[in-house]
C-alpha cells in the first residue's frame, strides 16, 4: 500500500495531516489509555502507518501437513495459535481452523468460504437482505423501497429520490441527540422476564437528513439486521417484534464452520466457569443460530471495543464471515485493561466467538485496510455474464462486509413461556 512508502503522495500527505492535528496535543494523552485503547489508536492512525508485523496473519504462513496434524501449538506473527484436528461428516474438503491461546474459545478458519460462494454472499448482503422486512439504519429516517435500496439504485434513475420520515417530535421516541454510551446488563435465563419488558422506543427519524437517490444512501448503509430484532437503544432484542428469519444459505454456512470444529481440542483441557446449561460437547447437533447483523464498512469506518451481552446464551458460537477488504480484528479479555490480540482477517475467513471467556471479550475493528479486495472479486467467472458483477465489484473495492451469526437462546430455553406468563 503507498501509505507505507514515504516517497509516495498518500505518505505525505497523511504525515501533514498528522502534523496538524497532533501539535497541540498533550504528550500525556496517552498515558490514560487503557491497553484496548491503545491498540484501537495504534491501528486507526493513518500516521504513521500501523505496523502490522505482530498481526496474525494466518495467510501469510505455508502450514506443512505435519504441523496441522500435530496439534501442538506454534507461533504466527508473534501469536501463540493451535492447529485444531477436523471434523468433516460430508466428506468434502474443510479449510484449516486454528485455536488462539490467549482467547480461549477463539476460534479463525482462513479462506473457510470459496471465493465462488464469497460473491454469492455479497449479492445476497445486497441484493436480497438489506430490505423489507429486515430492519437496517436507514430505516428509521428514510422511507425506504420495498425492493431495497441496491435493487432501487439499479433499476431507478438518480432523479428518483428516496423521501424522508416525517420528523414529529413526540415522547414514544427515543431521546434525540448523539446516541448515549449504555453498559447493559448481560442477559441470562433469570432477568430475561424483565428483559422482555422493558420499554424499548423507536429511535426518531433525523430532522436534518433530506430526501435522496438510492445510490446516495447505498454509501450510508451499515447494517442490517438478520432473525430477531436488535434494538440499539437498549441493547437488548426487541423480542415483541416477533422472530425474524434467518436465510437458509447463512445458517448452513454457519453450522458447517461450527460442525467443522473438534471442540474437544479447544475445550476439552478447560475448567473455566460459567457455561450454565449450555456445553460445547453439543454444538454440532443443537447449534442453531437466530439472530444477528450484517455489517456494512466502508473504508474509513471501525468498530469500537465492545462487549456482546445480549444474548441469553453467553457461551454458544457467534460465527463471523469476512468479505471484501481485509480488516483489523482486535479481541482482549473481560475489561479494556487486557492487552487485546491483533488478527488479520481476509475475505473468506470465519470467526468463531465461544465460550463464557471469549463471548463476553471486548473486541472491536479499528481499521480497514485499503486495496485489499481480492482478486476473484474482479475476475469474470466461467458461468456468470461480468456485467450483472460490474455494480457489486465497484461497490466492494471500497468495502468491507460481515456477516456475524449467534444463538440467542440455550438449549432447552422456550422464551414463549415468558411471554404467556407476563
Amino acid at each position: 500500500m503507498d501509505i507505507y512508502d514515504p516517497c509516495s503522495t498518500a505518505y505525505k500527505k497523511a504525515r501533514r495531516q498528522y502534523l496538524k492535528t497532533t501539535k497541540n496535543r498533550s504528550k500525556d494523552l496517552d498515558a490514560e489509555w487503557t491497553p484496548f485503547r491503545a491498540a484501537e489508536k495504534r491501528y486507526k492512525a493513518r500516521f504513521p502507518p500501523p505496523d502490522l508485523s505482530h498481526v496474525l496473519d494466518l495467510a501469510s504462513t505455508a502450514w506443512d501437513a505435519d504441523t496441522l496434524s500435530s496439534g501442538c501449538n506454534s507461533y504466527c506473527n508473534g501469536v501463540e495459535i493451535k492447529p485444531l484436528n477436523q471434523i468433516d461428516p460430508s466428506g468434502a474438503n474443510v479449510s484449516k481452523a486454528f485455536a488462539v491461546s490467549s482467547v480461549p474459545g477463539l476460534v479463525i478458519l482462513p479462506s473457510f468460504v470459496s471465493p465462488e460462494h464469497q460473491r454469492r454472499l455479497v449479492r445476497w448482503a445486497l441484493r436480497d437482505h438489506a430490505r423489507h422486512p429486515n430492519e437496517t439504519n436507514l430505516d428509521a429516517h428514510y422511507i425506504l423501497p420495498d425492493e431495497g435500496l441496491w435493487n432501487a439504485r439499479l433499476n431507478s434513475s438518480d432523479a428518483s429520490l428516496v423521501k424522508t420520515r416525517p420528523y414529529i417530535p413526540d415522547s414514544s421516541y427515543e431521546s434525540s441527540g448523539p446516541r448515549q454510551l449504555i453498559s447493559n446488563t448481560p442477559a441470562d435465563p433469570a432477568n430475561f422476564k424483565a428483559m422482555l419488558h422493558s420499554p424499548k422506543p423507536p429511535p426518531a427519524p433525523s430532522p436534518t437528513v433530506s430526501s435522496a437517490s438510492p445510490a446516495a444512501l447505498i454509501s450510508k448503509l451499515r447494517w442490517a439486521n438478520i432473525g430477531w430484532s436488535y434494538h440499539w437503544g437498549s441493547k437488548q432484542y426487541d423480542f415483541a417484534k416477533g422472530k425474524g428469519s434467518v436465510d437458509e444459505e447463512i445458517r448452513s454456512v454457519c453450522k458447517r464452520a461450527v460442525r467443522s470444529v473438534n471442540w474437544k481440542d479447544v475445550f476439552g483441557q478447560s475448567d473455566e466457569e460459567g457455561w450454565g446449561d449450555e456445553h460445547w460437547r453439543t454444538w454440532h447437533e443443537t447449534y442453531e443460530p437466530d439472530a444477528g447483523i450484517v455489517n456494512y464498512y466502508q473504508i474509513k469506518d471501525t468498530l469500537m471495543a465492545h462487549v456482546d451481552r445480549s444474548e441469553v446464551c453467553a457461551t454458544s458460537p457467534l460465527v463471523s464471515i469476512s468479505l471484501g477488504n481485509a480488516a483489523i480484528f482486535l479481541i482482549g479479555g473481560l475489561t479494556r485493561d487486557i492487552d487485546p490480540t491483533a488478527v488479520l482477517l481476509r475475505s473468506g475467513d470465519a470467526v468463531i466467538m465461544s465460550g463464557p471467556a471469549c463471548r463476553r471479550a471486548y473486541h472491536g475493528v479499528p481499521r480497514i485496510l485499503e486495496d485489499t479486495l481480492p482478486d476473484h472479486f474482479s475476475l469474470g467467472l466461467d458461468d456468470e455474464d461480468p456485467s450483472n458483477w460490474t455494480s457489486y465489484e465497484s461497490y466492494m473495492r471500497t468495502t468491507r462486509i460481515n456477516i456475524n451469526v449467534r444463538q440467542v437462546f440455550p438449549k432447552g430455553f422456550d422464551p414463549s413461556l415468558q411471554v404467556e406468563d407476563r
